[in-house]
């Protein structure tokens, strides 16, 4: 019974220390959060229930992802493709903005960094990781389908090489190669929003700046200086409604008439997509204090603020990211990492 049991532990501890690079695989391939920690989960349990079959052929790690991918091919087979707005309308001018929401499986989800990047030592890998699981990226994937799917991730992302793909896929060596060469051609062909978004890891000296200046801008409400921080082609999404704007004028303008409840809000700061991000919280009248609104993604390019993006799920973004669900007013000053 000892043995047993320490057997057991110590595959449970071997499985658990692929989680994070699983999620992170899991999360691109189906544009989802929760379907990604419940696609890993699964991964695990399959693992965990076949473990006497596993032959050793392959290394622990790969035959996972094997496992991992048979999973999201599964949970595909239904067609959806994550999108966000600008994937499904035309940009709407502020003067005929409606908020009309879609349904939680139209749209791709926002993912705590730390779920989905493991720690690496090589500041260029880690750099691939973050570029990864950036919004527009993700976006791109969601377009392909899903064997192209798993092939430029395992290819391109993961650094696997192509008889690797090719025994995970049970396929032959060119076809992984022509289904990495379409793939490749169909992320060229988008011409994507916030794709040129460059950000330093860690944020350099200038964009650190910039955030501070965004903050200071939103938590005082000043459109005019936060005016002088967006990209004139900046766009401003707020999933679960399709809605999304562009423009300066459009976005400030909408923070002032049908945004304007957010004036007086407070910004803490998360690690989201590879990007800079904050929770936001707005005031509560009815319970004092602030209470949950939002968590935003941040994209930023030449010095400006090319995007940024508002998932208003509250209830199921802010526990993902370990965030309170209520502020104190006098809580003015919030430690980061909370």
């Amino acid at each position: 019974m000892t043995n047993g049991t320490a057997t057991t532990t110590d595959l449970d501890v071997r499985l658990e220390k692929h989680r994070t690079e699983l999620t992170g695989y899991c999360y691109r391939m189906l544009g989802s959060s929760f379907e990604a920690e419940d696609a890993v989960q699964d991964t695990m349990v399959r693992a965990w229930r076949s473990y006497e079959k596993f032959e050793g052929r392959s290394s622990l790690r790969s035959w996972l992802y094997r496992i991992a991918t048979n999973v999201c091919l599964d949970m595909l087979t239904a067609g959806n493709k994550r999108a966000r707005p600008m994937d499904l309308t035309e940009s709407t001018p502020l003067a005929r903005a409606a908020l009309s929401p879609r349904p939680d499986h139209t749209w791709l989800e926002p993912m705590p960094d730390a779920r989905v990047l493991p720690v690496v030592e090589d500041p260029a890998e880690a750099a691939v990781a973050k570029e990864s699981v950036r919004l527009a990226f993700m976006a791109a994937l969601q377009q392909l389908p899903p064997k192209q799917r798993a092939v430029l991730i395992l290819r391109e992302v993961l650094a696997w090489r192509a008889s690797e793909v090719a025994e995970l896929l049970d396929t032959s060596v060119a076809s992984v190669n022509s289904a990495l060469q379409r793939a490749r051609a169909t992320l060229a062909e988008r011409d994507e929003k916030g794709a040129d978004a460059a950000v330093s890891d860690p944020l350099d000296e200038e964009q650190q700046k910039l955030l501070e200046r965004y903050v200071a801008a939103f938590e005082g409400y000043d459109m005019t200086a936060l005016t002088a921080l967006l990209h004139e082609d900046a766009v401003m999404t707020m999933p679960p409604f399709d809605l999304w704007l562009t423009g300066q004028e459009d976005i400030t303008g909408f923070m002032t008439t049908l945004g304007a409840a957010c004036e007086g809000s407070r910004l803490l700061p998360v690690q989201v997509n590879g990007l800079p991000g904050f929770a936001q919280y707005k005031p509560d009248p009815e319970a004092g204090g602030f209470s949950p609104w939002a968590v935003q993604v941040l994209e930023i390019s030449e010095g400006r603020l090319t995007g940024f993006h508002f998932f208003l799920d509250t209830q199921r973004w802010f526990p993902l990211f370990g965030l309170p669900l209520h502020l104190e007013a006098e809580a003015d000053q919030v430690e980061e990492g909370v």
